[in-house]
């Protein structure tokens, strides 16, 4: 059967934010080689392509297993530098203006990388990427939710120094077992210090993931969200309080999240009224950047250009901008919308 799907330029031209990106997780194959050998590092991989190869996952576990291990070849600031560049590069690329990536600090400071290392050498890519490729940027530390809370205070005192250049904490690595909840006053500690907060919940998670987040980490915002469609009730709460889903779909197809792109329940979410957006996660690993995400459920669930620009404005109504930066990018996803030329289709088979 087919259907009409909005061609690809409207996609790659169309204004747009990214709000769930783990840097880590754009570690490119080729530039993970290439830190290795700066750096003398042992990496268990023979080649770029057999590193691909081993991206084969069952479920985020087997993901998380070959993330960490990757992470280990990053050592000093240039590392972080050139990672973060890369990233913003990339992104820009797509069209996207405003970037709120995550960080795990833990993943480095456990190898005995010192937490200033990590930080400086990313924040002053985020500094000249704007400068170099016109896209701003906050940067979010993420706790690894599989280690304990005594180590997420410790982080937490640990980033105390740049809480004038962090926007915000998360929560993410595996989640089952490691429900919100454990991390309550870690949050709180870090809402006192007017930190923004966010949380992995409703990947694997259940629902109850979810409102755990809502109601004791008290999040700015949720990221995946997918299982909320379990619970009508919740639903309901995440649209009267307007709660931004960052939904990455190509991460959500390779961890087996969905079986099918057909099946992702990213267009039930928009035409439930949910402020759903689109991310890439770990694009390194997950096959695609922002745009590749968009392009793919793009055509498996028949987006129109309408389902494209809402997708677009909820990325920067998500954001953590101010108002009136806000209001700056969504006059231009609506300009950008209206103006002719941006309405071509092609069929699909």
């Amino acid at each position: 059967m087919a259907f009409l799907a909005m061609d690809d330029s409207f996609i790659a031209g169309l204004p747009k934010a990214e709000l769930h990106m783990h840097l880590e997780g754009s570690f490119e194959p080729e530039q993970m080689f290439a830190v290795a050998r700066r750096n003398k590092a042992d990496i268990p991989f023979a080649s770029a392509e057999d590193v691909r190869r081993a991206y084969r996952f069952s479920n985020l576990q087997d993901f998380l297993d070959i993330y960490y291990r990757s992470a280990d070849v990053l050592r000093v600031e240039e590392d972080f530098y050139d990672l973060a560049l890369a990233y913003l590069k990339r992104a820009a690329d797509d069209n996207v203006r405003h970037a709120e990536i995550f960080f795990d600090p833990q993943t480095h400071t456990a190898r005995g990388v010192a937490f200033a290392t990590v930080a400086d050498g990313i924040l002053h890519a985020l500094k000249d990427g704007e400068a170099r490729f016109a896209i701003t940027s906050k940067l979010i530390l993420c706790f690894l939710r599989h280690l304990s809370e005594a180590e997420a205070f410790a982080t937490l005192k640990q980033a105390e120094p740049y809480f004038d250049r962090i926007a915000g904490v998360g929560l993410d690595s595996s989640e089952l077992g490691h429900p919100p909840s454990k991390f309550a006053r870690v949050f709180a500690a870090a809402r006192s210090h007017g930190l923004k907060l966010v949380a992995h919940a409703g990947e694997e998670g259940p629902a109850s993931y979810v409102w755990e987040a809502l109601d004791l980490l008290h999040v700015d915002r949720i990221d995946h969200g997918n299982r909320s469609l379990d619970d009508p009730r919740l639903v309901a709460r995440l649209v009267a309080g307007q709660m931004t889903l960052t939904v990455c779909p190509l991460s959500n197809l390779k961890l087996c999240v969905v079986k099918d792109l057909k099946d992702h329940p990213l267009k039930r979410m928009l035409d439930l009224g949910l402020r759903a957006t689109v991310n890439s996660d770990d694009p390194a690993y997950f096959g695609g950047h922002v745009n590749a995400n968009f392009a793919a459920v793009a055509q498996a669930l028949a987006l129109g250009k309408s389902d494209l620009a809402t997708l677009a404005k909820n990325s920067f109504l998500g954001s953590f901008l101010g108002d009136a930066e806000k209001a700056r990018h969504l006059a231009a996803v609506e300009a950008y919308a209206a103006a002719p030329g941006t309405n071509r289709i092609r069929r699909e088979p």
